[in-house]
């Protein structure tokens, strides 16, 4: 094996004797189905895993990790759709009462769509990151326009992204029906590497805030 997969198995081994053997009735409960509150989208980044930084128990939560935790808008084309799929499994079978985006600092995908070092590339090459993160195209021009490229347009977009996000969400039918309804609540949040802290949305002014 790898050092790598060796690191794993590991690990996994530890998790046996610690984590699986003293939340044995916890693993009991899970064996019968999961129940979670909230669904949080986040990066695929290694440093921003959803069940640390909220610090949550196995089941508690619902996640999907992607490249910049980007969501797309409600479409019917294409064969397959994992976002959405993911997205309509936690809203109309699990029932979660929360969808939290999660951004985060220094994130690679943000900053290729700044840089669009992609642009062009084929896929495997980069063309598939392309693809994906074209979803902050109108973002990026308006930002680049009024900020430049530099550090301070990579954070502007990396928040940016939490809201266009936001906005892809609400255009699948399962959700404004249910926060109508009050079912359902969606939220915006921002890790911020460098420090550890994490920063709220607050839609109604459009500013982000430490939690």
């Amino acid at each position: 094996m790898s050092q790598g997969f060796e690191d794993l198995i590991a690990g996994y081994r530890r998790f046996r004797d610690t984590g699986w053997s003293q939340q044995r009735e916890r693993w009991a409960e899970l064996k019968e189905g999961q129940s979670p509150r909230a669904m949080v989208i986040a990066c695929s980044d290694s440093r921003v895993d959803p069940s640390i930084i909220f610090d949550t128990s196995p089941g508690e939560i619902f996640v999907v990790r992607n490249v910049a935790a980007l969501v797309p808008p409600f479409e019917l084309g294409g064969l397959r759709h994992g976002v959405s799929s993911a997205l309509e499994f936690a809203v109309t079978q699990l029932e979660v009462e929360e969808v939290v985006i999660m951004a985060h600092g220094a994130c690679g995908g943000v900053n290729a769509a700044l840089t669009r070092r992609f642009r062009g590339a084929p896929p495997g090459e980069g063309g598939f990151i392309a693809r994906w993160m074209s979803m902050l195209d109108e973002a990026r021009d308006r930002i680049v326009a009024d900020m430049g490229e530099g550090p301070e347009a990579i954070r502007a977009l990396e928040l940016e992204s939490v809201r266009v996000s936001l906005t892809n969400l609400r255009t699948f039918p399962c959700i404004p029906v249910r926060e109508s309804a009050g079912k359902l609540r969606l939220r915006g949040a921002y890790f911020a590497i460098a420090d550890g802290v994490l920063h709220l949305l607050d839609e109604s002014t459009g500013r982000f805030a430490p939690a």
